[in-house]
């Protein structure tokens, strides 16, 4: 069931890591909400523009495609400042883009360490830093930052991606004591498994696993995590701020 948040309608706000999976699912949540949705994408330009399309025919007021790599700090400054210094100040902001590569930890690279540390924690950093003295200027400022499970319990073959997306979490309450004073909220959200390309891709016996593993003995949905981020980014949730919320159907209890 898609939620609906009336003071969404018209709500400037960016979404990285749009064109898949979460990020697309809150992207089109978003719009259907009427948001003016900023699609944050690394690549593939055709289809940032398919789904800006898209965007528009599900209600979104406006649907712009945005390059940059979060990864690549003079990407992040240019777009994003270039973007305010046309269309004005953003309200919203889901930090989304990211990766995972699971490798044991004797045989992790150099090189694997930098891009997971580098696309799902300094990426978020990044986008956060460029807008900042934008988002002063903005009312109802709300920064959802989407870390994982991984980051609060851990796990065997992901010590970087699960090292990248703890840090979110330090991040995101250290943005919020920091801002806060402004009005601007700052709140992470934590996934399990749930539905997307990646997870589709397990094979039966190890999806049949980490359901044994959940609670609820079933992966989330991306509208699971997009219902929670419209609150989020909504003032339905305007006294909520430095939080981290599991939606993880009970894995981590």
């Amino acid at each position: 069931m898609q939620a609906h948040f009336q003071d969404l309608k018209g709500k400037k706000v960016l979404v990285t890591g749009a064109l898949r999976g979460i990020g697309r699912g809150v992207a089109c949540a978003l719009a259907s909400n009427g948001a003016h949705v900023v699609l944050g994408y690394r690549s593939r330009p055709e289809k940032a523009q398919e789904l800006c399309e898209a965007l528009r025919s599900l209600g979104a007021e406006e649907a712009h495609p945005l390059r940059f790599d979060v990864s690549e700090y003079a990407q992040v400054k240019e777009a994003l400042e270039g973007y305010v210094k046309e269309h004005g100040p953003l309200s919203g902001v889901v930090n989304n883009a990211g990766l995972s590569r699971d490798t044991l930890l004797l045989r992790l690279k150099e090189e694997e360490i930098h891009t997971l540390i580098d696309t799902n924690l300094k990426g978020s950093l990044y986008v956060i830093q460029a807008l900042s003295r934008s988002l002063l200027k903005s009312s109802e400022v709300s920064i959802v930052n989407i870390s994982s499970v991984i980051g609060l319990m851990g796990n065997s073959g992901q010590t970087a991606y699960a090292a990248a997306k703890a840090g979110i979490l330090g991040m995101s309450k250290s943005v919020a004591k920091e801002l806060g004073g402004r009005g601007i909220r700052c709140n992470a959200i934590c996934p399990g498994f749930i539905e997307t390309d990646m997870t589709k891709a397990l094979d039966p016996k190890t999806k049949e696993l980490y359901c044994s593993q959940i609670p609820l003995k079933r992966f989330g949905h991306t509208e699971d995590v997009s219902n929670l981020v419209l609150f989020l980014i909504s003032q339905a949730s305007s006294y909520i701020t430095g939080e981290v919320i599991k939606i993880d159907g009970g894995i981590y209890i």
